[in-house]
């Protein structure tokens, strides 16, 4: 198990799932300044696609079990801190409707290197994908279907 640096007191928590949308650019601010020992910010922000299986989409609505969803994602969190060293990690999920073009999810991880934060990143994201318990149905067309799970995220997942 790798060595982990020092928590600041300034420590951001890891999760957050909420209605609100977020700002890259103060979650990378934050991730930035963890301490001295952060060299590289590596992040990811998924939008909501406006097509899917080849239908327009017209919005999203995103449920969650409140306290399970968090404990999940922290369980992820907790994994890639098991595999990489790791100055600060956070996990944004937004819930409710969103529509295309809006953000949904962003994954930030701080490291002291940019192999390890890109790592951790992208095996944050493969997880949350296919562990994290999140319900997703879609607006098409004037009816209303529930996003199944893919099989390419399942594959994508598996390589960890």
């Amino acid at each position: 198990m790798p060595e982990h640096p020092s928590k600041s007191a300034e420590e951001l928590p890891d999760v957050l799932v909420t209605n609100a949308d977020f700002d890259i650019a103060i979650l990378h601010s934050e991730l930035a300044a963890q301490g001295s020992d952060v060299g590289a910010v590596a992040t990811f922000v998924g939008l909501v696609r406006d097509i899917n299986q080849g239908d327009t989409v017209f919005a999203m609505e995103l449920e969650s079990y409140p306290g399970m969803t968090e404990r999940s994602i922290q369980a992820i969190i907790d994994e890639a801190r098991g595999r990489w060293v790791l100055s600060a990690v956070r996990v944004v999920h937004r819930i409710g409707k969103l529509l295309p073009g809006d953000q949904i999810v962003y994954v930030g991880v701080a490291s002291l290197h940019r192999g390890e934060a890109f790592a951790a990143c992208e095996f944050i994201m493969d997880y949350l994908k296919t562990r994290a318990p999140f319900w997703k149905k879609e607006s098409i067309a004037g009816q209303e279907r529930w996003v199944e799970s893919r099989q390419t995220d399942e594959e994508a997942a598996k390589r960890w």
